[in-house]
């Protein structure tokens, strides 16, 4: 089974969408509890419900809707339930210092264990789920063909009697009255009927014919369909025999209404009569015997004292508002697989940097956020084209005790291009920025299109030069991140070619055990509070960048905003990305 599920996700691709399909289907199982719970009080306090074919086949539309409500990302801004942190539970990446920290990705890559990890194991089940159901739904469609052969065999063996408004056939078979096909309905009955009472026979024939008339073959087969698609949900299975038994109910009211009790007690008769006749029922005929001994005796005490139709629209106004609510509970309430950071803000889009087509959008990509650290690659374009920057390790800038360190050991040395992006320097990146000067930052930005391009700094504070991107006026989505590296990666942007070169290789890039090259960036910083503040129990952490293998390019954003940690959320960032979606490229 593992590697069936291996080869699966490797030719797929799909364990994102796996993921939200498991939460899916135990969500819409939640909301089938709560569509059975809500229809059983309905029963309970108003018995007339259970003869309301709407009731039932909008039971099921819930639990769809919630199954495929819960597979939109966007719908895990509804929730209110905190996200079940995975990433937790994960084995510990190797402690290092994120946006300053010197350890490899690839070595990262290499030396991870071999055993399974709990992520692993996840990845593992709801692939298994998403594979054991498609080959649950291909079982279910079989067996529907194998039904409707069934039924077109019977119709074939049998013959044609007299008029109708509906195709009726005579076979000989012990089977019970049904009528059957969707665009051509056709209507058998046994040979036994014969030894019916006429008045019987007639009842019988009146009763087929007005689910005919009712277009209950369209009602049932709507449910039928919801059923087949959720062939795991126990609630959608009850719900389909509740509809059933509704369709029932409803003929049997409307072919007795203004009969005389001995016409009661004789259609009573032949349904008991019948039930004996008959073998096990097929689930896509509407049948005049489609009853079990549990149900006879109750459909008998209908038959002959028939509860009052609800037909008042507060009842279905109420029915309506209950599922309703069960839907908006389920959607509300339902937990979410992911890393601390989706509970608040997270996105992985990856896009092929050629075609522009895009290989995967999970989460809020369009929200823009500080571009931290990763603002780094733009300042080393905008160095090395303006000549500020020579190349790797020229210049080296002096470090200066006025310099903002923010701690750092590694920003307190003289430092080159390369330390600098090794680190995160952002003392360097500012004298880059410095001289330039303000109209030249505001054309480039402006030149490039990155992000907002409002390089004026904090309101008031005459800092753009150097701060703006740093929990300031600056901001850019994964969206247009992927955007800017798509045209670095295919030199669309007005610089030389010296630029790119240069740029790319200050990056550092390191070749996983897979064969692809990856040209990335981290980022950390803190979200700003409504008053100017910062706040100290988050961190954003990007981590941006390509991927090369062979003649294929992939341009890449991860962003996420997850708790205050030891280490930096960058690092956490770019370790999560190189773990779980780096390792798996190929399949994209």
């Amino acid at each position: 089974m593992e590697s069936l599920v291996s080869i699966f996700a490797t030719f797929t691709g799909l364990e994102p969408l796996a993921l939200r399909f498991a939460l899916a289907s135990a969500g819409c199982v939640a909301a089938g509890l709560g569509v059975w719970a809500v229809t059983a009080l309905c029963r309970r306090w108003l018995p007339a419900i259970a003869a309301q074919r709407s009731v039932w086949l909008l039971g099921q539309c819930t639990i769809v809707a919630a199954f495929l409500l819960i597979l939109m990302p966007q719908s895990e801004r509804l929730r209110v339930l905190p996200a079940i942190d995975i990433e937790s539970y994960a084995t510990p990446a190797p402690a290092a210092r994120a946006d300053t920290g010197t350890a490899s990705p690839a070595a990262a890559v290499a030396e991870a264990p071999a055993a399974l990890t709990p992520q692993s194991m996840l990845a593992c089940a709801t692939q298994g789920w998403l594979l054991l159901y498609a080959l649950g739904l291909g079982y279910s469609l079989i067996q529907l063909l194998r039904t409707r052969r069934a039924l077109h065999a019977l119709a074939a063996a049998g013959h044609r009697t007299g008029a109708a408004p509906v195709h009726t056939i005579e076979v000989d078979a012990p089977i019970s009255p049904m009528l059957f096909g969707l665009f051509r309905p056709r209507l058998l009955l046994p040979l036994h009927l014969r030894a019916f009472d006429a008045d019987q026979r007639q009842m019988i024939v009146e009763h087929e014919l007005t689910h005919w008339r009712r277009h209950d073959l369209q009602w049932a087969s709507a449910g039928i369909v919801l059923q087949t698609l959720l062939w795991f949900n126990p609630f959608m299975r009850l719900l389909r025999n509740q509809l059933s038994w509704a369709q029932e109910l409803g003929c049997d009211r409307d072919v007795l209404h203004g009969r005389p009790a001995t016409q009661r007690k004789a259609y009573a008769a032949a349904l008991v009569a019948q039930l004996k006749l008959q073998q096990t029922p097929i689930a896509t005929a509407l049948a005049f015997g489609h009853v079990t001994q549990s149900t006879l005796a109750d459909r008998i005490a209908l038959i002959r004292t028939p509860v009052q139709a609800l037909r008042g629209p507060w009842t279905r106004i109420a029915t309506l508002a209950a599922l309703g609510a069960v839907l908006a509970a389920s959607l509300a309430l339902r937990p979410s697989l992911a890393s601390p950071s989706a509970a608040q803000l997270s996105c992985v889009a990856l896009m092929d940097a050629a075609t522009g087509q895009q290989l995967r959008r999970d989460g809020q990509c369009e929200t823009r956020a500080t571009p931290a650290s990763t603002f780094n690659i733009v300042v080393a374009l905008m160095g090395y084209d303006s000549g500020i920057l020579i190349d790797e390790h020229t210049p080296v800038i002096k470090y200066d005790p006025r310099y903002t360190t923010w701690n750092h050991e590694d920003w307190r040395i003289d430092t080159d291009p390369s330390s600098w992006i090794k680190y995160s320097n952002l003392w360097f990146a500012q004298q880059v920025t410095t001289r330039l000067g303000a109209t030249g930052l505001q054309d480039y930005v402006n030149r490039f299109g990155y992000g907002n391009r409002d390089v004026s700094g904090t309101h008031g504070a005459h800092d753009g030069l150097t701060q703006s991107w740093v929990q300031s006026s600056l901001q850019i989505s994964a969206d247009e991140q992927i955007a800017f590296l798509r045209k670095i990666v295919n030199r669309q942007l007005p610089i030389s070619a010296k630029a790119y070169d240069m740029t790319a290789r200050i990056l550092h890039p390191q070749t996983l055990t897979n064969g692809w090259t990856i040209y990335g960036k981290t980022g950390t910083a803190s979200p700003t509070l409504p008053n100017g503040g910062d706040d100290d129990s988050r961190q954003y952490g990007w981590y941006v960048g390509w991927a090369t293998k062979g003649g294929r390019t992939i341009v890449f954003a991860n962003l996420r905003l997850d708790q205050r940690q030891e280490d930096y959320a960058g690092f956490r960032t770019r370790e999560a990305f190189l773990r779980n979606v780096a390792t798996q490229l190929d399949t994209l």
